[in-house]
């Protein structure tokens, strides 16, 4: 579709605080996309968040001197109609549910340090998911089906897997975590991150930089790594880098994005993450926060705490304002990939993507085919392309393998609307206890969470 009159992109879960804003100020920003007669259509199920989008998407376009169409509905159908590209980030009440998601599984026996995209939380995130976005990638197929989606819900990999098994539209996964494996790479090697040229690939959330190399010289900054992750004190950026340490000693490759999201498909990383059991705090001896409605109170990590006061209250931040809200500093683009993505497909540009989720059709050798993998890619007029990696070494590729076919039972679970291939999905997670434990979270997660599962039966 090079050079194109006019272009619509739908960005659905618009009401999100994290994601929306970001969206919005990339989409203004990139003169090519403006230069076109733009539709952005803002689609959320609350109306609430969809004003206060709205009204921050025409904030921007008039401080950017941007006159495109913009409007908001509630309505999925019509908001995908003559869509172009579809940019998708949804949750129903995130907390909530992961709170749910990190704890059960706890209780059961289960190692699982996190619950977002692995782990038995992982799948239960999956399941909540699948549904909704399946009827958005079903909707696209009826309505828009030349039309791109460029999905940020979570669990990433599993989602993506799922719609491109059992839709037909072109899809592809984006996440930032690579942004964060960077960071640290510059912190450990005290190189601006601009300076680094990295290859890298994987698993979502669990993936591994096959070289490291200063991009002046050409150097190869592996040596160097090993040399200065030797010098750090062990307690420094615990929560954050202390698993990758371990697992750049024992494999040779540096994993990113951090801790809680690597230690959650193995099994040996609790203790590589001090606040594991602060995760979503709470009394179980006074409180019952999944029938109260209550949210325990999330951490994210130790480094990421802020002091409480001791008495009196806390000043509550109100997010949807503050993120909805323009501030009088300048605009900026952020590093996600979604609108560069968009330029390279509407206007036949190449942009290089340091990492896209995609099916892997032989990229990464030794991993299965139809398996949802993380990989650099270019993208232009054509589309998206992966690169050919190299090999990961023995043991990654097998820990990575498992989790390729636990996507597959996981699928086939919510396909068939069986407890019993989620059995063998649990079973097959290297967090798990005992058998009859594994039996009995299914049973109390499908109560508990039975108003926004799919049916599951034995």
């Amino acid at each position: 579709m090079s050079n194109p009159k006019s272009l619509k992109i739908v960005l659905i879960g618009a009401g999100s605080v994290s994601f929306a804003p970001t969206m919005i100020r990339d989409i203004f920003l990139n003169d090519r996309i403006n230069s076109v007669q733009l539709n952005l259509c803002l689609m959320d199920l609350s109306e609430t968040a969809l004003k206060a989008s709205e009204g921050y998407a025409k904030a921007v376009a008039d401080k950017l001197g941007r006159s495109p169409s913009i409007r908001s509905t509630t309505d999925l159908a019509a908001s995908l109609e003559g869509a172009d590209f579809v940019i998708t980030a949804i949750e129903k009440n995130r907390y909530y549910y992961w709170s749910q998601d990190f704890h059960v599984p706890r209780k059961y026996g289960f190692k699982q340090i996190y619950g977002e995209n692995g782990g038995p939380g992982g799948m239960f995130h999956t399941l909540r998911n699948l549904p909704p976005m399946l009827e958005i990638a079903h909707a696209m197929e009826r309505i828009c089906p030349d039309a791109w989606l460029i999905n940020f819900t979570n669990p990433e990999a599993k989602i993506i897997e799922a719609i491109s098994k059992l839709t037909k539209i072109k899809c592809v996964g984006l996440c930032h975590g690579i942004g964060m494996g960077l960071e640290q790479l510059s912190q450990m090697l005290e190189i601006p991150e601009e300076e680094l040229e990295t290859v890298a690939c994987g698993l979502n959330h669990f993936a591994w930089f096959q070289s490291i190399k200063h991009k002046k010289t050409g150097e190869d900054l592996y040596p160097l790594l090993k040399r200065k992750e030797r010098e750090i004190p062990w307690l420094a950026l615990w929560d954050e880098i202390g698993i990758s340490r371990i697992m750049l000693r024992t494999y040779g490759l540096y994993p990113y994005p951090g801790t809680n999201h690597i230690g959650e498909y193995v099994r040996w990383s609790e203790e590589y993450l001090a606040s594991t059991r602060m995760q979503y705090f709470y009394d179980p001896a006074t409180e019952n926060p999944w029938k109260s409605g209550s949210i325990p109170d999330f951490v994210y990590s130790i480094g990421h705490m802020e002091p409480k006061p001791l008495f009196g209250e806390e000043k509550a931040a109100n997010p949807m304002e503050n993120s909805f809200r323009l501030t009088d500093g300048e605009l900026q683009a952020s590093h996600e990939q979604a609108v560069p993505i968009i330029e390279s497909i509407a206007f036949g540009v190449t942009n290089e993507n340091l990492t896209v989720n995609t099916p892997n059709r032989g990229k990464i050798p030794d991993l299965p085919h139809d398996m949802v993998v993380e990989v650099p890619a270019y993208a232009d007029g054509e589309g998206i392309h992966p690169l050919q990696m190299e090999a990961l070494p023995t043991a990654i590729t097998e820990m990575i393998r498992v989790q390729g076919a636990i996507h597959k039972l996981v699928i086939e679970a919510y396909v068939e609307q069986s407890r019993n291939k989620l059995l063998q999905a649990l079973l097959l997670d290297p967090t798990i206890s005992t058998y009859n434990n594994a039996v009995a979270l299914i049973n109390e997660m499908c109560e508990i969470q039975k108003e926004i599962l799919p049916p599951l039966h034995w």
